[in-house]
């Protein structure tokens, strides 16, 4: 990653990774510009719950002393409309549909990699960096850019940039994706950045205090209207308090004495209701996914062995991907655990992802 003053916007979200990631891009000669986003609004008192640390008033100061002491000019850009037509309005379409959504891919793709990148152009910046534990190469015999899981396995953010396109990827740089987290961090103390021994944020920014269903229904009158927990034979196994409480997989809050532990294995939109069943049932070895992104891919043209992960912090497993209807037929070699419609399957081979597209239905 050499540079001749190529200019670089980094996206700095006052965490320890993009303040490491502007930090290792000035030590190497680019011209740094630092900008936070912000997405939400800020509580109107002491009172109201707070949203996620990346979207706070605190993070824009970390951000601002951190572009301060490496001595590189610092922005803050509004695109709370933005963020709000894009990402928290498909949250909530997508959970009022019995779907458990991931707006972190949705915010990658069209609020970080989408609306900023934009930005970065306005600036004449060539570049678009972020803290992702993620690496972008370029594939010169397929004249492809290649994404690639972060070198720490336990930190890999790849999974949530499946959607990014060639053009995106042609301008993106992630300088800490090849580091360790532990090694980021003392990155971090090595520059006197105050960060370096912040915690990480693991909620959705946008939903204060991680309450999904208050946060649907305060803002977007979300009615939790009761209907029936039923077996997959329609017998009434007991009353549900609204589908936007639950999600595939989920065992607690049901609420029934079974002789044994009972999940939920699909959500009815249309009637309103729950069906739960036993471990195994709510398994399953293959699925359908639409609106598939092509990275590593021009397309999919016949079967091929994967592995594949079907949610962020799923081990990718062994299957097979064939073109199905309008999308993806994804099979598993093993059953996979609570296969959940809304959120992304990703393919991968080795290191590199193929591709990926959110998962419409389980199949069995």
């Amino acid at each position: 990653m050499h540079s001749s003053r190529k200019r670089v916007v980094v996206a700095m979200s006052g965490g320890v990774d993009s303040s490491v990631a502007a930090a290792l891009l000035k030590e190497k000669g680019f011209d740094v510009i630092g900008i936070t986003l912000k997405l939400v609004p800020d509580p109107k008192t002491k009172e109201e719950p707070r949203y996620g640390d990346c979207c706070s008033a605190e993070a824009v100061l970390d951000a601002k002393k951190v572009a301060f002491k490496l001595g590189i000019p610092h922005y803050t850009v509004n695109l709370t409309k933005e963020f709000e037509k894009f990402v928290i309005k498909d949250f909530v379409k997508e959970y009022s549909a019995g779907r458990t959504p991931n707006p972190c891919i949705k915010c990658n793709f069209y609020i970080k990699f989408g609306f900023l990148l934009k930005k970065a152009a306005a600036l004449k910046a060539e570049y678009l960096a972020t803290g992702h534990y993620a690496r972008v190469t370029r594939d010169k015999t397929k004249k492809r850019f290649i994404l690639k899981k972060g070198r720490d396995a336990g930190k890999d953010q790849s999974y949530a940039l499946y959607s990014l396109t060639q053009e995106q990827l042609k301008r993106t740089l992630f300088p800490v994706g090849a580091l360790k987290k532990d090694r980021v961090r003392k990155l971090a103390a090595k520059y006197g950045l105050g960060v370096a021994g912040k915690k990480e944020s693991m909620e959705i920014c946008f939903v204060p205090d991680n309450d999904y269903a208050g946060f649907l229904k305060k803002n977007y009158g979300l009615e939790a209207a009761r209907g029936n927990i039923e077996d997959a034979q329609g017998r009434l196994l007991g009353r549900h308090n609204g589908i936007i409480n639950y999600t595939i997989g989920q065992r607690r809050g049901l609420g029934i004495a079974a002789k044994e532990p009972l999940y939920v294995t699909a959500i009815d939109k249309k009637n309103n209701k729950i069906i739960a069943g036993g471990k195994e049932a709510a398994a399953g070895r293959r699925l359908y996914a639409k609106k598939f992104n092509f990275i590593g891919l021009k397309k999919l043209s016949g079967r091929l062995k994967v592995s594949a992960r079907i949610r962020y912090r799923s081990v990718p497993a062994a299957a097979a991907a064939r073109p199905y209807k309008k999308g993806v037929l994804v099979e598993f070699k093993e059953p996979q655990w609570a296969i959940t419609p809304g959120q992304a399957v990703v393919l991968y081979r080795g290191a590199e992802v193929l591709g990926g597209g959110l998962i419409e239905k389980k199949l069995d």
